[in-house]
């Protein structure tokens, strides 16, 4: 990866004006495109879908508020010189009488939207989850202001598509959980088949994402970030019956729970409550990743499409910071003393690459930025347990081998202990070659008959300082081996 076109993925390229029946909101995106980053969010709480219930149209004074916003939104993309640029219309627009007005006029502005149907916004929402979790099986469920959507993912690819008139907007006179399943039951009464498998059920909207974050406050989870939150069905239920029964006073104080959040939560825990009756999933995973990024997933080439996020947002994270893509590569290679799953070798890469650039903080720093990497930053792809095994990895390549013992409540302490090892293997690794791949590829680390060697070629020999051999015993003692340093002639051969 060049610098030039690290410097190219920094600068904003492309937009997404999102005109829903709660929120008018853009959203201006550099990285990668793999990994889109949000360079710029906005929004407006214009709540256009406010009065559809009781008079079928955009009321006049949310419509002006959202047109004076998206001639705003206008003028930074021009200002910023961005074209390539995704306005679309959602359920709101979508319903009102008065819709194609308001279309007429955002295309005044010189805006393009599309008006999306009830399918596209469900595929979409789908394709958004497929791009931050590439193995997601399920069904998602997008719930906004105006409806809630509903489609089946599995094997890479979108199941149907559904919309139904259950929005946050809505749900006040949609009536209680039994009412709501008998109306998701009829709503699924042509597309139960097509949808799929409801294993999984991927929640989508901010409102969600504001459940999930009650979730984390409630049950003392080590994770912050809603993003990929998982919790079984009974565990959904528990929290839905807690949210009904709870003033939105009381939750507006929580971290992640908006005031406006917290108003819609008594009605949305009614909703999964019915959800969790009609579709029967074994668990729940709060996404981030929904209809706008979908849109961006779906303008991408097949072959970058396909690409694993996680690895392209590490690469994108550390390579800036000193962390090298291709000395990672080499460190996973050199440091497995036998050939890794695909899962444990790509994580065996992203924490040698952030190891790697993790040596440039300072040091007095170190340990507490790593522990905020793994836990804290939002991550594609990467689910809590892999959040807890990159966390005692990084911890340990920076001299920390006591992970703490909260990480227990994400995975097991035996994939921990075994995270750890690899953090002083990449700590070894790393003070071998000073992050530099030369002396790497001219020695070889082993583990046989009890013993851990690591060969070098002759004219490497000088290269183990005091603190490479002692890396090297801690490493063993870990691994419960005796440390060897041997001379080889070929030390590049690949016997582990």
């Amino acid at each position: 990866m060049t610098g030039g076109v690290l410097d190219a993925w920094n600068r904003p390229s492309r937009a997404v004006i999102d005109i829903g029946s709660n929120t008018v909101r853009l959203v201006i995106y550099a990285g990668p495109p793999r990994v889109p980053r949000a360079w710029l969010n906005e929004s407006l709480a214009a709540r256009l879908g406010s009065e559809l219930a009781e008079t079928g149209a955009l009321p006049v004074k949310a419509t002006a508020n959202a047109l004076e916003t998206l001639q705003r939104y206008a003028t930074l993309l021009a200002d910023l010189g961005i074209d390539q640029v995704q306005t679309v219309a959602t359920a709101a627009v979508r319903d009102a009488s008065n819709g194609p007005d308001f279309l007429r006029a955002v295309e005044d502005l010189g805006l393009a939207p599309s008006l999306l149907s009830g399918e596209e916004e469900a595929l979409g929402s789908a394709r958004g989850v497929l791009g931050a979790f590439p193995d997601a099986r399920g069904i998602v469920a997008d719930l906004g202001g105006g409806s809630l959507e509903l489609a089946g993912i599995a094997d890479g690819a979108c199941r149907a598509g559904i919309s139904l008139p259950l929005g946050t907007l809505r749900l006040a006179a949609a009536g209680d959980a039994r009412k709501l399943a008998r109306t998701i039951e009829r709503g699924l009464a042509d597309s139960r088949d097509r949808l799929g498998s409801a294993q999984t059920l991927y929640l989508v909207g901010g409102t969600w994402r504001a459940l999930a974050s009650y979730a984390i406050h409630s049950g003392a989870y080590p994770l912050s970030d809603p993003h990929g939150f998982s919790l079984s069905a009974d565990r959904a239920r528990k929290i839905a019956r807690q949210l009904a029964e709870t003033a939105p006073a009381e939750l507006a104080g929580i971290t992640g729970v908006s005031t406006t959040r917290a108003g819609a939560l008594p009605g949305a825990a009614q909703l999964l409550t019915a959800l969790l009756e009609v579709l029967g999933p074994e668990r729940l995973t709060a996404s981030s990743w929904g209809l706008r990024e979908g849109l961006l997933m779906a303008a991408l080439p097949d072959a970058a499409r396909a690409s694993d996020p996680l690895l392209v947002e590490v690469a994108d994270f550390a390579e800036p910071r000193g962390g090298s893509t291709r000395t990672a590569r080499q460190i996973a290679e050199w440091g497995a003393l036998s050939p890794p799953a695909p899962d444990l070798a790509r994580l065996y890469q992203v924490s040698a690459q952030l190891a790697l650039a993790a040596a440039h903080l300072e040091p007095n720093l170190r340990s507490r930025h790593v522990y905020e990497w793994a836990m804290d930053k939002r991550w594609a792809a990467l689910d809590p347990a892999g959040r807890a095994w990159l966390a005692a990895a990084l911890l340990a390549s920076s001299g920390k081998t006591a992970p703490p013992a909260k990480l227990d409540r994400l995975a097991a302490w035996s994939a921990i202990e075994q995270a750890t090892g690899w953090g002083l293997t990449v700590r070894l690794a790393r003070r071998l070659g000073g992050g530099s791949g030369a002396t790497l590829s001219r020695s070889r680390l082993s583990a046989r008959e009890g013993r851990l060697q690591l060969a070098l070629a002759p004219d490497r020999a000088h290269m183990v300082s005091a603190k490479v051999s002692d890396d090297l015993k801690t490493l063993a003692k870990w691994l419960g081996l005796k440390p060897e340093i041997m001379a080889a002639d070929d030390p590049t051969m690949n016997e582990k």
